[in-house]
């Protein structure tokens, strides 16, 4: 788990890498080579955490030294990959997975990747051939960034490495910011919210060709993974459980691999009470599993209660976190730099509570619940998909069932309900129209600024690095959701904070939901053995219901890393809130409507709309564009 720089032709200094001295506090490394573009360029900040002696240190060479690789992450399945390149004559100085994934792309080519387990951004120079060859895992979980300029081509583990380079404008990239502002969403798309700089999408490659003179910003991102088809497996729900529990155990045995401590985030909800309940059994009888909660005084997003009995049932050390209100405000501006853009809520700040906590007690890799929520369908979102697809099927007395399920369990009337799962029986066309119109009907005028008039939001924008091609028909159903929350519209964004929140305390955040086995069952099941009635996540429950207290495996609830931002907001923060709105509107007069955007804000200060999470948006935006320099 490091960070990374490359670039071909440009003439940059090391303080680039160092910008991210954070990703890799145990070790750097920085080296130059000659190519038909000009200087090539490596650099690598260490954080060390398999084999930790300088063996281990990147830019890491093969023995001919015509293989270079700088590389960020985990490849969990490297012994068993390490054992067959031995048996096929390779030999072996280090025991990191680094050089078992260098000795893979030399043997296998791309051919390697597919045979990866783990989470990996990486790019591969050959010196001889004068290439360079950059790939990202599946999912994205570990981050690669792009500047292509008139000169030259970088990639960087973070924004803020590239963001000032020479030719970059530094200028807000206004469509992603609409979409950020209007409905909350980043990294659903190859762009981010600064102009000129993108990334590789999750299961993404390039290659460039510095051989011979002539522009490196030809090279192209090639796909070289795709999810399964939504609904292509068929298994009752026992088989289904009982193969997830089989992956699952699997993806936390290889995930409790390490030479440095160990802890998991604990938030007492499925997810990561499931991943502190098996690793709890598989680790080496009497040693505790560390475990780091963030707890606030407020009982609506506490979950204190859950916490102790899963502490209670496994035997786990549990270490708390709190986030003081009093300091939203100042460090925001420090988190905004980390995260290299706006967050959509103060539910940042609870996580990297959460970080600072493990690392201040020596905690180096923790594990994480991330990614089970969305090929799994465990938001509440998911509901109104789900009563569709039996409204669809003509399961009528289950789609009843389900209403008066939510009704009595989640307080959920029966016309909000049916609302909820109308877009997903419209035709496509009509479906965008209401959308459409509806979000111009939550956002009010605030969004009608001269610079924002003209970009209009595209939710499903993304350059299909790896949607799975399931669309058989023009409807929405909740297997083709699931799909596209995994690989576009939530997780990428969600990894993306899980990423910078673990890097910024030089932690790895390691994801076992996120094995590739255990997303590919789920979204090849389909709308299956998701949602019952007002119960999500029905094959975690049928598969880890066992391990869990019942407490914690009947929760009906959902909450995740939230904090008590409506409390604060409309209490203590308020008049900070306000000052931080104006500052917003002053630095970017042209980007919102000042008169609509000062009555919303008043609106929802004074109770007089429901509170929303639109004003932090509105506030972080202004933060980030003053911390980066941003203009229009």
């Amino acid at each position: 788990m490091c960070g990374i720089w490359a670039s071909v032709g440009l003439e940059v200094s090391r303080e680039r890498l160092d910008r991210v001295a954070h990703r890799g506090p145990d070790g750097a490394g920085w080296r130059t080579f000659a190519s038909a573009h000009g200087p090539v360029i490596l650099g690598h900040r260490r954080l060390s955490i398999i084999d930790v002696s300088a063996a281990g240190a990147q830019p890491m060479p093969d023995p001919s030294q015509r293989y270079w690789l700088v590389y960020n992450g985990e490849i969990y399945n490297y012994r068993t990959l390490r054992d067959e390149l031995t048996a096929s004559g390779v030999t072996f100085r280090t025991q990191t997975d680094s050089e078992v994934l260098l000795h893979a792309l030399i043997t296998w080519g791309e051919a390697a990747l597919p045979r990866l387990n783990g989470m990996f951004a990486f790019v591969l120079w050959d010196d001889v051939d004068k290439t360079l060859f950059a790939a990202r895992d599946r999912f994205g979980i570990k981050p690669l960034y792009v500047a292509q300029l008139p000169h030259g081509v970088a990639f960087a583990s973070e924004i803020k490495q590239l963001y000032d380079l020479p030719a970059l404008p530094r200028r807000m990239n206004v469509r992603r910011v609409r979409d950020f502002l209007a409905i909350g969403v980043l990294d659903h798309s190859d762009e981010t919210l600064f102009d000129g700089i993108t990334q590789l999408r999750g299961g993404q490659l390039m290659r460039i060709d510095c051989a011979t003179t002539g522009d490196p910003r030809t090279a192209r991102f090639n796909v070289w993974y795709r999810l399964p088809r939504s609904g292509s497996l068929t298994l009752s729900l026992g088989a289904a459980a009982e193969q997830f529990r089989t992956l699952f155990e699997q993806s936390i045995r290889l995930q409790l691999q390490s030479d440095v401590p160990l802890g998991s985030c604990l938030s007492g909800g499925l997810d990561s009470s499931s991943i502190v309940a098996i690793a709890s059994r598989l680790l080496a009888s009497g040693v505790p599993l560390s475990t780091v909660t963030a707890v606030f005084d407020i009982a609506r997003v506490d979950e204190r209660r859950y916490v102790e009995a899963v502490v209670a049932a496994t035997g786990a050390r549990s270490l708390i976190a709190t986030v003081d209100p009093a300091d939203v405000f100042e460090r925001a501006k420090t988190y905004v730099w980390q995260q290299d853009e706006p967050y959509g809520s103060t539910s940042i700040h609870a996580q990297m509570s959460v970080f600072e906590r493990a690392r201040a007690a020596g905690l180096k890799v923790m594990l994480d619940g991330q990614g089970a929520d969305e090929p799994l369908a465990g938001y509440h979102a998911m509901f109104g998909p789900a009563l569709a697809d039996l409204v669809r099927a003509g399961q009528l007395p289950k789609a009843i069932a389900m209403l008066r399920s939510r009704r009595e369990i989640h307080g959920a009337g029966f016309g909000g309900q049916l609302q909820r799962a109308l877009p997903s029986l419209l035709p496509p066309s009509i479906r965008t129209w209401a959308q459409t119109r509806r979000r111009k009907t939550d956002s009010g005028d605030w969004l009608a600024g001269t610079a924002l008039r003209s970009h209009t939001h595209a939710p499903n924008s993304h350059n299909g690095a790896h949607a799975p091609k399931d669309h058989d028909d023009d409807r929405t159903n909740l297997g083709t959701i699931c799909a596209a929350q995994t690989t576009t519209t939530s997780l990428p964004m969600l990894l993306h904070w899980e990423d910078r929140s673990s890097m910024a305390h030089g932690i790895e955040a390691r994801v076992p939901f996120l094995d590739h086995r255990l997303v590919e069952l789920a979204i090849a099941l389909g709308g299956a053995h998701k949602i019952s009635g007002a119960q999500t996540k029905v094959l975690l429950r049928a598969a880890l219901g066992d391990v869990l207290p019942p407490l914690v495996r009947d929760r009906q609830d959902k909450i995740g890393f939230a904090t008590p931002e409506q409390e604060w907001m409309l209490g203590p923060l308020a008049t900070e809130a306000r000052r931080a709105v104006g500052h917003c509107l002053d630095l970017y007069p042209t980007l919102l409507d000042r008169r609509a955007t000062l009555e919303f804000t008043d609106a929802i200060l004074t109770r007089k709309r429901p509170f929303d999470f639109s004003l932090w948006r509105i506030i972080c935006l202004g933060i980030w564009g003053e911390r980066f320099g941003m203009a229009i």
